[in-house]
Parts: structure tokens; C-alpha cells; sequence
């Protein structure tokens, strides 16, 4: 006699989002840490009598690096497991933070903010919407991507006001203590509820089919891997249309304004808390719109939306060194169109991304394209510090990066012109 097969009580929510959930959070923490290096450019001045461009080479060596580790970051993430790196990766930035207090040469900081702290939040970069989109999610991939880039503009959010108050009240020696203990803080949570592949849990993917086998685990060095998959990526034209474009992106963004704004508003006679309310504000639009922007690249023409997405922030920022001469609202005006295209370009570039290389190793092609990003950040990081000692004005570091972007935005068109068969099942097979 047959006995009926009891059945798993399933759950409402899928575990997939849970998984988001907890990676939202992740990239909340790892974007106050890195929006930080921001505020402390005035103070570190002040006390230590460092120049601008000394404190720039810095934070562009963290920007660099930030962008560098990405690919290796991921194919080590495809073969130890996500859960066991991103704590491991978190531990180290805790670490970084922490020791600054004790920092009194430019050595120590390059050494804590340019390698440690750069290397340590690179593990959870950009490439990590990419990442666990690709691996827990078959439907609405573009809104998880949309949601978890908009992360980093909730991190600014949360971080940036809060840690230009301690610096003015406490000092910055509190403010980093305060700031490791919230990297500390997350530990657990990840400790808890992160896991590493939906199989782990006995599910399929969110929107896949029960049957559906899930894909097996690399084997190899994870550095060979991940050159093997920029190998493939090279021969494509489109692939360097993409990451020329994001090149221009990071340099418009982490590296010009997420470091050199808050010191360019004091500039221009407004407090440092001031100028981080304004970058706070962006990132109000920017959560909006990055949100946004996931959705829309489920259904619409991605090289349209990164077209107007580039556009209208190199024209934001050619506006942005009039706006600091006008009343309150100029640079409110900026944030909000500023704010609504800076993250919202990254939902786009992953599914034109796919589009060319195929879904098999997404998260370490977008690893390498956010090298490119972030070698564009280290550059307009450092640059801009020398232009600004050179004519002692930002004027010219936002003019250059407004044509920059204009320029961006009519190249990002021709990706796609002129294929005439789909190359990504070729490309994916060709990575393995």
C-alpha cells in the first residue's frame, strides 16, 4: 500500500528575498564606509596640514582597488561561498576603520583607507547586484539588480549626514570608531540568514522551474577564471562600448562628486554637514531612481535609458558651478536630477551586459567592467584634487566630466549596431 508523500510547507516569501534583503543591507554598511573618505578630506587637512591631492591619491588608490579585486572577488565568491567571503571581507573593513584613529602619517593613510579598506569593500562591489540577481532570481532580475544598486544610495543616505555630525562634534577619531562598530554590528545578520546558493535551502530559483538543474560549481584557480572570462569579453566590441561608458560613469561619480563635492561646497562657504546633507539628498534621488531604473530595464531599450541616464547627469554637472552661486535651491535643483541618474545607469549596463556575454558568469563580467568604472573613479579622484590646487576651483574638473558624459551617452547607442546573430550562448559556453 502506497502512503501519501508528505509535502514541504512552502513558504509565502521565497528565500530569495530574504537574500536580498540581507545583501541590501550588506551594501547600506559597505557604502557608509565608503562614502566616508568624503568627509574626512577638510579634517585631515586641518589637523595634519596634508594637501588635497595627497589625501586624493588616497582615496583614488582605494577606488582603484575597490574596482580591481571585483572579478576575483566574484570567481572566489562562485568557489568558498558568499556567506563565508562577505564575512570574511566585512571583518577586514571593520579592521581598516578601527586602526584609523591611530593614523599619523600620509603612509597610514594609504596603507588603511587606500589598501586595506579598499580591498576589503571591493569583495562587496558592484558586481554583487549582478551576482546574486544571476544566482537566486530567473524573473525580475532587473529590479533586483535596481534594488540592491539603489543600496549604495541608501548607505550615503543613512552614513553621510550622520558621520559629518560626529566629525563636527565629536571629531573624526570618534566618527571612525562609531563607523567600525556598525560594520562589526552586521556580522551576525550575515552570520544568520546569509546563504550561498538556493540549493543549499532545497529551492530552484526564484521564477524557475522545479526541474531545472542548477549549475555546477566552478573548479580551478578562481584567478584563472576570472581571466578566462575577460579573455572572452575582450574580443567583443560591444563589451568595450559597455565599460567605456562605465568608465566615464566612475569618474562622474564615486571618484568627482561622492569625493570632492562635500569640499567643493566648503568651497563655496558652506559648512561640512551642509555639503553632506546635499550629497545625502542625492542619494534620496538616487534610491529613487535606481529603483526606478531596474524596472524600466525589464522593458524598455537599454541603450535609450543609459543614453538619457548619461546625458542628463553630464548635463547636471555642467550646471552644478553655477548652482553654487545661486539661492538654496540651485543646488537642490542638482541633486535632484543628479541624484536620479547616478545609480540608475547600472541596472541597464548588466542587462546589455547579458545581452553580450551570455548569464553563465554575468557576475564576474560585471566585476570587470566596475574594474573599468573604478579605474575612471581613481583618475577624477586624483585629478580633480590637482585641478582644484592648480586654479583653485572644481570649475574645471565638473566641466570636463559634463562632456565626458555627453560624449558617453551618444557612444552607449551604437552597442548592438550591426549584430547580426545572438552571441551570448556562444560567449557563455566559451567562459566555461
Amino acid at each position: 500500500m502506497m502512503l501519501p508523500q508528505s509535502r514541504p510547507v512552502v513558504s509565502r516569501v521565497h528565500y530569495a528575498w530574504i537574500i536580498v534583503a540581507v545583501t541590501f543591507v550588506a551594501v547600506i554598511v559597505t557604502a557608509g564606509v565608503r562614502a566616508t573618505p568624503g568627509v574626512l578630506i577638510v579634517p585631515y587637512e586641518q589637523e595634519f596640514h596634508w594637501s588635497r591631492a595627497t589625501i586624493s591619491l588616497a582615496l583614488g588608490i582605494n577606488l582603484l582597488l575597490y574596482g580591481a579585486i571585483g572579478p576575483f572577488a566574484a570567481a572566489i565568491m562562485d568557489r568558498f561561498g558568499v556567506r563565508r567571503t562577505m564575512i570574511l571581507s566585512f571583518a577586514a573593513s571593520a579592521a581598516g576603520v578601527a586602526l584609523t584613529p591611530a593614523m599619523t602619517q600620509p603612509w597610514q593613510l594609504i596603507m588603511l583607507w587606500g589598501c586595506l579598506v579598499g580591498l576589503a569593500t571591493g569583495f562587496i562591489g558592484a558586481y554583487l547586484a549582478a551576482f546574486i540577481a544571476a544566482r537566486w532570481f530567473r524573473t525580475h532580475e532587473g529590479l533586483v539588480v535596481g534594488i540592491l544598486t539603489s543600496g549604495y544610495a541608501a548607505g550615503q543616505l543613512v552614513f553621510l549626514p550622520t558621520m559629518a555630525a560626529l566629525v563636527t562634534h565629536g571629531g573624526w577619531r570618534l566618527m571612525s570608531l562609531v563607523l567600525a562598530g556598525a560594520v562589526v554590528a552586521l556580522l551576525p545578520l550575515l552570520a544568520l540568514f546569509m546563504r550561498d546558493r538556493p540549493e543549499d535551502l532545497g529551492l530552484a530559483a526564484y521564477g524557475s522551474e522545479r526541474g531545472a538543474r542548477p549549475p555546477a560549481a566552478p573548479q580551478g584557480n578562481p584567478v584563472a577564471v576570472a581571466f578566462r572570462a575577460l579573455g572572452t569579453g575582450i574580443r567583443l566590441r560591444d563589451f568595450w562600448l559597455i565599460a567605456g561608458g562605465y568608465f566615464v560613469c566612475g569618474a562622474t561619480t564615486n571618484g568627482l562628486i561622492g569625493t570632492h563635492l562635500i569640499p567643493a561646497c566648503v568651497d563655496h562657504g558652506l559648512s561640512e554637514v551642509a555639503g553632506a546633507g546635499v550629497l545625502a539628498a542625492t542619494g534620496v534621488f538616487a534610491l529613487l531612481g535606481g529603483t526606478i531604473s531596474g524596472w524600466l530595464s525589464d522593458r524598455c531599450d537599454n541603450r535609450l535609458l543609459l543614453c538619457a541616464y548619461y546625458g542628463f547627469r553630464g548635463l547636471s554637472l555642467i550646471y552644478l558651478p553655477f548652482a553654487f552661486d545661486m539661492p538654496v535651491y540651485g543646488l537642490w535643483a542638482f541633486s535632484m536630477v543628479y541624484g536620479l541618474d547616478w545609480i540608475a545607469s547600472g541596472p541597464p549596463t548588466v542587462r546589455l551586459l547579458i545581452q553580450v556575454v551570455g548569464a553563465e558568469r554575468i557576475g564576474i563580467m560585471v566585476a570587470w567592467i566596475t574594474v573599468i568604472h573604478q579605474i575612471g573613479s581613481a583618475s577624477a579622484a586624483y585629478l580633480a584634487g590637482v585641478l582644484r590646487i592648480a586654479f583653485g576651483t572644481y570649475l574645471e574638473a565638473f566641466m570636463m566630466s559634463g562632456m565626458l558624459l555627453v560624449a558617453a551617452a551618444i557612444m552607449v547607442l551604437f552597442i548592438g549596431a550591426g549584430r547580426r546573430t545572438r552571441e551570448p550562448e556562444a560567449v557563455a559556453t566559451a567562459v566555461l
